[in-house]
């Protein structure tokens, strides 16, 4: 029997926002959700959501001969679980068909079977936890972080029950070999081990829209050609592969989704291969023989080793004072601790700190979201740094520390009373609000009624007064004009003295100038 393999890792980080040195020991929120949401919306629309959907219907028209394998990472759930139910969802239907098998890994997607066994296999434990969850599956095969895989990871993952792993077929490891074998682990031969065919992987996930590529344009037809040229006693082909490939790397107007549909009824029809997920072939095939793989490889760029995460100063210093936090972690109870170092640990945060500008520069530059390695790792440093604060303060072991979180725990006891206070504060302002619109609004209600005022009774009319009188009454404490100086001595009639009128004008009647009146 020959069969493919085909298996899909699924991962999306959780994206750290801009922490600046100032904001170490104020702030403690540490994520970009802005980006994080319309990142995973965006791949999920573009990837998820169709690529799930041609699956499906894959599975169901060949009737269960389709099979795959795919591994969610937990921060991929996490994000999925607040941003896109509907991709979990749609995650859950291919898990219902009994034709996808879901593998297991770390929950945080990290490094940390370089570091610490028991912090692994915890970090292992919550990833199944969430695949059971979900999925109603509890993995029996491996896979660990991009690929990573050591003779003694190996026995580690056989020590935790696993039956087989996945892993590069790396050409310096493997030699003159096939990857297109199953292999076992060389400590502990029990761990059956599963080698990607780098080759015909890559030439779906990374050059297919490459038009300079000499096989380029690649249809199903063609690749299942190569297929066929493979030799009749090679059992298996492993081709593995981010699900990103479909629609975000490569977008949909390469034509990946009509090569997606046509792979299987092509190989159906034009060659002898089925379909296997990997626990089909741990369970198959018979091992050709013991993989010597002493020092870790992975599947990252062309030297398929570990320098795409820890090839520089600035990622071995971050990796190595992340780590020194684990003991202390192992004593944390805070959930939000948890979840925070969970976070951190994220294989992504390392990758973005790669000074590799030549050889694979163009692929760390499209997943990075920093303009440089050292904008990562000054980014990831101060919120290393704070955070170590805060796992001080929890969990003192020295006199220095103590004190600190004494002082922490005295500054979030005041933080709370403050807030307390001001919550009160609040409220009463709202009810002297509420009160003083409730006063206004029984004033208007309230306010007596103005009667309209009975008109004054009409006081008989008084006799007319004659002219001279009129006059008096007009201009008792005025000067006369000449002109009414004038009007008042043609009448005749002015009340009073005469000699007073006239004296308070300049000019007589005559307009000559007044001076002592002749006899």
């Amino acid at each position: 029997m020959r069969t493919i393999c085909l298996y899909f890792q699924v991962h999306q980080p959780f994206r750290f926002r801009r922490y600046r040195f100032f904001d170490i020991g104020n702030e403690h929120y540490y994520y970009d959700d802005y980006s994080n949401e319309s990142i995973l919306r965006k791949v999920a629309d573009k990837c998820y959501l169709p690529a799930n959907k041609i699956l499906l219907n894959l599975i169901r028209k060949f009737d269960g001969k389709f099979k795959i394998a795919m591994s969610i990472s937990g921060i991929a759930i996490d994000q999925m679980e607040l941003y896109a139910p509907d991709v979990l969802e749609s995650f859950r239907k291919l898990a219902a068909t009994g034709c996808v098998e879901f593998l297991a890994e770390t929950n945080a997607h990290s490094l940390v079977a370089l570091k610490d066994e028991d912090e692994f296999r915890f970090q292992v434990a919550e990833h199944v936890e969430k695949i059971e969850k979900y999925f109603g599956q509890t993995p029996a095969v491996f896979r660990n972080t991009e690929l990573i895989y050591s003779d003694e990871i190996g026995a580690m993952v056989s020590r935790m029950g696993y039956k087989a792993m996945l892993t590069e077929g790396a050409k310096h490891v493997l030699g003159w070999k096939s990857p297109n074998y199953l292999y076992c682990n060389a400590i502990n031969p029990k761990l059956k081990v599963l080698l990607k065919n780098f080759k015909l992987s890559d030439d779906i996930a990374f050059r297919f829209s490459n038009k300079g590529w000499e096989e380029y344009p690649l249809t199903a037809e063609k690749y299942v050609s190569w297929l066929n040229q493979i030799g009749k006693d090679e059992e298996t082909v492993n081709l593995f592969m981010d699900y990103e490939t479909f629609g975000e790397h490569q977008w949909e107007e390469t034509g990946i989704f009509d090569f997606l549909k046509a792979l299987p009824e092509t190989v159906f029809a034009a060659s002898d291969f089925t379909f296997s997920t990997p626990s089909e072939v741990a369970e198959n095939l018979q091992v050709v023989s013991a993989v010597q793989v002493p020092y870790p490889i992975s599947w990252a760029d062309e030297e398929r080793d570990l320098t795409a995460w820890l090839g520089n100063e600035l990622q071995e210093e971050a990796f190595n004072k992340l780590y020194e936090l684990g003991d202390k972690l192992k004593k944390v109870e805070d959930p939000v601790l948890k979840k925070d170092w969970d976070y951190l640990q994220v294989s992504d945060h390392f990758y973005y700190m790669c000074t590799k500008f030549f050889s694979d520069g163009a692929v760390h530059s499209y997943f990075n979201p920093y303009d440089t390695p050292y904008d990562a790792f000054i980014n990831y440093m101060n919120v290393l740094n704070d955070f170590t604060l805060r796992v001080n303060a929890a969990v003192p072991q020295t006199g220095v520390e103590q004190e600190i979180s004494n002082l922490t725990g005295i500054i979030n006891e005041k933080e709370k009373i403050i807030s307390r206070y001001e919550e009160e504060i609040y409220e009463l302002n709202k009810q002297i609000l509420l009160s003083g619109h409730e006063q206004t609004a029984v004033k208007k209600t309230t306010a007596p009624k103005t009667t309209a005022k009975k008109p004054a009774a009409k006081r008989p009319a008084a006799k007319k007064p004659s002219t001279g009188q009129t006059a008096a009454k007009a201009s008792p404490a005025r000067k006369t004009t000449a002109t009414g100086t004038a009007k008042s001595s043609t009448t005749g009639k002015v009340s009073g003295n005469p000699k007073k009128a006239d004296a308070g004008s300049g000019k007589s009647a005559g307009g000559t100038k007044t001076g002592k009146r002749k006899d």
